[in-house]
């Protein structure tokens, strides 16, 4: 593994050669180059990977917003169930994360490859009961959610898919967590782009029924997720196997170490733990939200929607300190890893500062882009108000807790998510909603509050400086 170590001012490459350093894939030892090359050589592969998944979601929102409120719905119900699945699998990435990047930190590529192994195959077991559930009882499940009449009927099959398919969307977070551990964002990438790329262009086409192309509706969405996924997880399995820049699996290390197994486990259990609790906490609010309405599902989705597109940059950004701060403290340099920290989370601030402005200011705007139902405009655009009010906090809150998961303390930040989302934002947002009777308003502003306060909690109890002495 060749590396770069930092160069004279008066060498430093220009910004157009970073840039497409960036984007191609870099050798460079990220823990001995400047620190401002090493966030610019991960953050931006992994702001572009990130941007690519939510404009397939906000694309995606877009055609299905075409078959009505109630299409809608059964995309954001499915999504709702699929929470728990996602919670493990970004569970389990954020553990991959933290023991390759401190294994490539330490040195040791092929002690690197062996956790790779050993994630996926975790990856794997987990997603076959929610295959069998969604198969036999996605019905059950949509009726258990609050689903309307139209969505039992009719829309049952999308979550067919969505769950029955669900170990290309494990594997999707776990290798491309695996590459993103390595350095190796750019191939992460990439493996996005083909993947949503494809979803992109076959949605409306399965959709709608372009060419010679079936008519399937809501169906359709899910039909073209889950070929564009797929064939993104064949990409990352040609590239794991073949080598990327960082790390390479042999097929020698394709079995059972269970040492190996019972870190990634270990230092999983938190990150799958944080997840379980936040998505949890959000089925509570769908599960409101139904009570409320279709239309205030409807809006609520289309809204995390766009969330998710603009939030993307920022998490990209978070993500690269996850990295670094794992790979600094394999190299036993904790005082670099905790500088890159403080540094990403201004560049989050300013950004979502920006993009606070523009909720704001066009919220009616943005929702008008994705329904033409006033009711369902109006609870969106109310929501991307609220939102405005706090997300330069969200900017600090994502690196540090990414700060704290690349250290490998995962256990923290479960607990801190226990504290402000089960026992303060689900039990304030069913209060203001129901009891004060404020309706869908009721969830947004608990949701502003309780997210508020965890982000500068977190980001205080960052500061302490705990997270360094982590052993992975």
């Amino acid at each position: 593994m060749s590396t770069e170590h930092p160069l004279p001012t008066s060498a430093a490459p220009g910004l157009w050669r970073q840039l497409g350093d960036a984007i191609r894939g870099s050798e460079a030892d990220y823990t001995k180059i400047s620190l401002n090359r090493a966030i610019l050589l991960l953050a931006v592969p992994m702001m572009l990977e990130l941007v690519m998944e939510s404009t397939f979601a906000v694309v995606d929102i877009y055609f299905v917003g075409k078959l009505g409120a109630s299409a809608v719905a059964t995309v954001g119900l499915t999504e709702t169930i699929l929470f728990m699945l996602y919670a493990i699998g970004i569970g389990l990435a954020m553990g991959v994360t933290a023991v390759v990047a401190r294994r490539i930190g330490e040195q040791q590529p092929e002690a690197a490859a062996e956790a790779a192994v050993q994630a996926i195959l975790v990856g794997v077991l987990a997603s076959i009961p929610f295959a069998l559930a969604g198969l036999f009882f996605a019905r059950e499940l949509l009726a258990l959610m609050g689903a309307d009449a139209w969505t039992l009927e009719h829309g049952y099959r999308y979550t067919q898919w969505m769950l029955g398919g669900n170990l290309v969307i494990v594997l999707l977070f776990i290798i491309n967590a695996i590459f993103r551990g390595a350095g190796d964002a750019a191939i992460a990438m990439r493996v996005l782009f083909i993947a949503n790329g494809i979803n992109i262009v076959l949605n409306p086409m399965l959709i709608f029924g372009w060419g010679p192309l079936p008519e399937l509706g809501v169906q359709g969405s899910a039909v073209a997720t889950n070929i564009g996924r797929g064939v993104g997880v064949a990409v990352q399995l040609y590239s794991l196997f073949s080598g990327g820049r960082h790390i390479r699996v042999t097929f020698a290390q394709v079995r059972v170490k269970l040492d190996v197994l019972a870190t990634i486990i270990k230092t999983s259990l938190g990150g799958i733990g944080q997840m379980v609790v936040a998505m949890t906490s959000w089925i509570f609010l769908m599960r409101i939200l139904a009570d409320i309405g279709s239309t205030a599902v409807a809006g609520a989705t289309i809204t995390i929607r766009v969330m998710m597109l603009t939030m993307m940059p920022a998490w990209g950004m978070s993500n690269a300190a996850a990295t670094l701060v794992g790979q600094n403290l394999g190299a036993g340099q904790p005082e670099r890893a905790e500088a890159t920290v403080w540094k990403i989370g201004c560049y989050n601030m300013v950004f979502l500062l920006a993009v606070s402005l523009v909720y704001w200011l066009l919220n009616y705007e943005i929702m008008r882009l994705f329904s033409d139902d006033a009711t369902v405009v109006a609870i969106g655009a109310d929501w991307l108000r609220i939102l405005s009010y706090s997300y330069f906090v969200y900017g600090w809150w994502m690196v540090s807790v990414q700060a704290f998961n690349g250290a490998g303390d995962t256990r923290t930040p479960t607990l801190i998510n226990v504290v402000f989302f089960w026992l303060l934002q689900i039990p304030l947002s069913w209060w203001l909603a129901i009891r004060l009777e404020w309706a869908e308003s009721g969830v947004f502003w608990g949701v502003f509050i309780s997210e508020t306060a965890v982000g500068l909690f977190t980001l205080w109890l960052f500061s302490k400086g705990s997270w360094k002495t982590v052993k992975v």
